[in-house]
């Protein structure tokens, strides 16, 4: 499984892309390292956010 560093530093694992049902778009499912289990759209997962002024990955590929 591919590994992803949040910006704020926690590192999750993902699991696989889903569809939503309701609307057909494509969710991120991923796991944290306490186990717990997440979701949020694709489009958001590896959107870039504003950190201090720089443009950054929300989810970063971790090798």
């Amino acid at each position: 499984m591919q590994k992803f560093r949040h910006y704020k530093g926690g590192l999750y694992e993902l699991v696989c892309i889903a569809t939503l049902e309701s609307d057909l778009s494509e969710m991120i499912v991923y796991r944290a390292a306490n186990g717990s289990i997440w979701t949020r759209p694709k489009d958001v997962f590896f959107e870039l956010v504003d950190v201090d002024g720089q443009k950054v990955p929300r989810f970063a590929p971790v090798e």
